[in-house]
């Protein structure tokens, strides 16, 4: 069994990944959780989330932690060492997970800015907002309004 590295603000936790898979966790709508721990109740709310870089901000009983979870493959990848020096910004917009397209929010041609919402991508009962990694222009749109995409599927060009 593999494990997570999960960083909760400078706090570097390993979680077994079958331990993350047992937890006691009930969704109530799209951005609030519960869960239950040791007998304790955790009252959990998404208050934002980056699916590409693999960070979160949540707040679990009224308090706010920013989390960056490193699942095997990351951890491969830092301990080769490749994550060293900057790396070009990818432009390319891909699917971080299987999901639904709910809405594309940008046309062929759009100018664009880092940061700019492009698609609503409904996955595992969550609508997830995907954001231009990069300034640039749209350069070909490769999904529609309720087509299904699989994890690294490109689903927008940017040049």
């Amino acid at each position: 069994m593999g494990k997570y590295v999960v960083t909760v603000d400078d706090i570097e936790l390993k979680i077994e990944k079958a331990s993350a898979e047992k937890l006691d966790i009930s969704r109530l709508d799209d951005a609030n959780f519960h869960l239950l721990q040791n007998n304790k109740a955790f009252a959990i709310k998404l208050l934002h989330a980056n699916y590409d870089k693999k960070t979160m901000t949540l707040e679990v009983n009224g308090n706010s932690y920013s989390l960056k979870i490193s699942d095997s493959y990351d951890q491969m990848v830092d301990k080769m060492g490749l994550l060293v020096g900057n790396s070009p910004k990818v432009k390319d917009i891909t699917a971080p997970m299987p999901g639904l397209i709910m809405e594309v929010m940008v046309k062929e041609g759009q100018e664009i800015s880092e940061g700019t919402p492009l698609i609503i991508l409904s996955a595992m009962k969550m609508e997830n907002i995907l954001l231009a990694q990069a300034d640039g222009v749209i350069k070909a749109i490769n999904v529609k309004q309720e087509d299904t995409v699989e994890k690294g599927q490109i689903i927008i060009e940017i040049e």
